[in-house]
C-alpha cells in the first residue's frame, strides 16, 4: 500500500508478457500516513506526464479532474483513435490512460495492439467485460483494467497501482531476460570449450582457463572470445 490507502485488487490471467492486468474493486479505508510516505492526497511525482485517451469528454472530464486533484498537473487527452500510436508517441507519456466505456472487440484489440508496443504504465477503463477480454488484456500487458463505473476520487488509486503494477514486472522481465542471457552466454562457452579441448587436447579446466586468460587480456567477456572461437571453427571447417 502506498500512502493513506488500502486497496484491494484481484489479479486475474495466468500468464506474463511485460505486466499483469487486474480488475480493481473497492474497499478503501482511511489511515494515517506511512514513515516516509508523501503528504495524504499528495501524487507520488506531479510533474509525471500522463495521457488520456477517450473519444468522450463527459468521461474524459472525469478522469482529468480526478488527476488534477490529486496534483498532477501534465494532462494531455488524446480525442480519437485514429493514427493513436503516432499521437501517443509525439506526446511522449510516462503514464496512459485509456478509457473505452463499451468497446467492440476491434476497439479493445486496437488498444492491446497499443499497450504490447508502447512499454507504458497502461490503465484501461471499461464498463463491462467478459473472461475471454480479461485474459486478452494481460496477455497485451495492460498494466490496470478496471471493470465498472468511472469515478474520479479512484484515479489516483488506480494511477498508483497501475504504475506500481507495471515497475514490478518490468523488474521481473528484465531478471528473465538476464537469466536467458545468462544460459545462453553459458551454452556457448560449453561450445567454444568443446571445440579447444578437440583441436588443442586440452582438458575441460584448461580450455576454460584459456578463454579466460584471452578475456582478459582483451578486456572482453568471457562470451566474446568463446563467440569468436566458434565464429573461427565454422571458417575452418
Amino acid at each position: 500500500m502506498n500512502g493513506a490507502q488500502e486497496r484491494k485488487a484481484f489479479v486475474r490471467g495466468s500468464r506474463y508478457r511485460g505486466t499483469a492486468a487486474e480488475i480493481v474493486s473497492v474497499a478503501e479505508t482511511r489511515k494515517g500516513p506511512e514513515p516516509g510516505s508523501p503528504p495524504q492526497g499528495g501524487p507520488r511525482d506531479a510533474s509525471l506526464k500522463i495521457v488520456i485517451v477517450d473519444e468522450s469528454p463527459i468521461r474524459a472530464a472525469i478522469l482529468e479532474d480526478g488527476l488534477r486533484e490529486a496534483g498532477f498537473v501534465q494532462v494531455e487527452r488524446i480525442t480519437e483513435t485514429r493514427n493513436l500510436l503516432a499521437r501517443i508517441y509525439a506526446l511522449d507519456p510516462d503514464v496512459i490512460l485509456i478509457d473505452l466505456e463499451n468497446p467492440s472487440r476491434d476497439e479493445l484489440e486496437q488498444m492491446f495492439q497499443v499497450s504490447r508496443i508502447v512499454k507504458r504504465p497502461v490503465a484501461m477503463f471499461v464498463d463491462q467485460s467478459d473472461a475471454a477480454s480479461i485474459q486478452a488484456s494481460v496477455d497485451a500487458g495492460v498494466s490496470a483494467y478496471i471493470v465498472g463505473n468511472l469515478q474520479k476520487d479512484r484515479i489516483k488509486t488506480i494511477l498508483d497501482l497501475c504504475i506500481s503494477r507495471f515497475n514490478a514486472f518490468s523488474r521481473l522481465q528484465s531478471e528473465l531476460d538476464e537469466a536467458k542471457g545468462a544460459l545462453e552466454e553459458r551454452k556457448i562457452i560449453d561450445r567454444a570449450k568443446g571445440v579447444l579441448m578437440k583441436a588443442k587436447g586440452l582438458t575441460e579446466e584448461q580450455a576454460y582457463s584459456l578463454l579466460r586468460k584471452t578475456a582478459m587480456n582483451e578486456n572482453k567477456k568471457i562470451a566474446d572470445i568463446a563467440q569468436s572461437v566458434l565464429t573461427a571453427a565454422e571458417l575452418f571447417k
